[in-house]
């Protein structure tokens, strides 16, 4: 389990994150949302020991990330946005880098290459946008880690190859792992993430299950408008309105409603899900 406690972080004097505290538990593909700029490649360097806290205090499974521990390092990995195209072919890749993982497994590395139709002989370097982010994650995946820090992984990727990425995360990683990836493409990942992690300028506006979000929210896709609603978006077939579940009906989470149910509202949002 990775506790987040009181954690604050500034670049020189602005303020990016301030006196978060938050769990995140192992068994769950966590979706971290938010604007540009509010700090959302600077939580997962901080939880993944690159940056250390200013204030507060990071622990996973009893240890301090920064403090690089060779037991925690070989339990996670961090995937930036980009990722670099190195003078190597993909298979010398797998089995140079993935010594530094116990658990690696090179069979695994090369059949998700294979899944993502990429040529393990093929050089990083030469390589497309969207074949380089795939050889990446397929190799994180082959690491077989507990914990996975991802920056905007279906950045670069077509279509085809994001149904790709959203399959191997489902079908590649351990029930009990901790998965965090932080992304503006929320129709991307909107089938495998939960719960979701909503950061806005330095603070958290709502850290939730699926579940709990639609047992405090409805999401309504009818036509008849509702004066409560939080947000509304009108479509060709009707409208998206997102109001406080007062009947304990169920409905369909639509994340981008979302999320600019929560930016339209913060507290209302906050005060409905204390």
């Amino acid at each position: 389990m990775i506790s987040v406690k009181d954690l604050s972080f500034s670049y020189g004097s602005k303020r990016v994150l301030n006196n978060i505290t938050m769990e995140l538990k192992g068994g769950n593909i966590y979706g971290l949302l938010g604007e540009n700029g509010v700090g959302k490649t600077t939580l997962l360097t901080l939880l993944c020991g690159l940056k250390k806290p200013q204030t507060g205090v990071i622990e996973t499974d009893g240890r301090h990330p920064f403090d690089r521990q060779p037991s925690l390092l070989a339990e996670q990995f961090y995937l930036p946005d980009e990722v670099s195209g190195l003078h190597i072919k993909a298979i010398d890749f797998g089995k140079e880098q993935g010594a530094l993982w116990p658990k690696f497994d090179l069979n695994k590395y090369l059949t998700v290459l294979l899944e993502f139709e990429v040529d393990s002989l093929q050089r990083m370097d030469s390589m497309s946008t969207g074949q380089l982010k795939k050889t990446w994650i397929a190799f994180a995946l082959a690491c077989n880690a507990r914990y996975y820090y991802m920056d905007e992984p279906t950045n670069g990727l077509d279509i085809p190859s994001k149904a790709q990425f959203r399959k191997a995360i489902m079908k590649y990683t351990c029930e009990e792992s901790a998965i965090v990836i932080s992304t503006h493409q929320v129709r991307d990942l909107e089938e495998i993430i939960d719960p979701i992690i909503i950061l806005d300028k330095e603070q958290v506006l709502l850290n939730a299950s699926l579940e709990t979000i639609t047992q405090k929210l409805f999401f309504d896709y009818g036509s008849t408008i509702k004066a409560d609603a939080l947000y509304l978006e009108n479509t060709p077939s009707g409208a998206i309105q997102v109001y406080p579940n007062t009947t304990g009906e169920e409905s369909k989470v639509n994340l981008e409603a979302l999320f600019n149910a929560v930016h339209s509202h913060k507290d209302i949002v906050k005060a409905l899900f204390q």
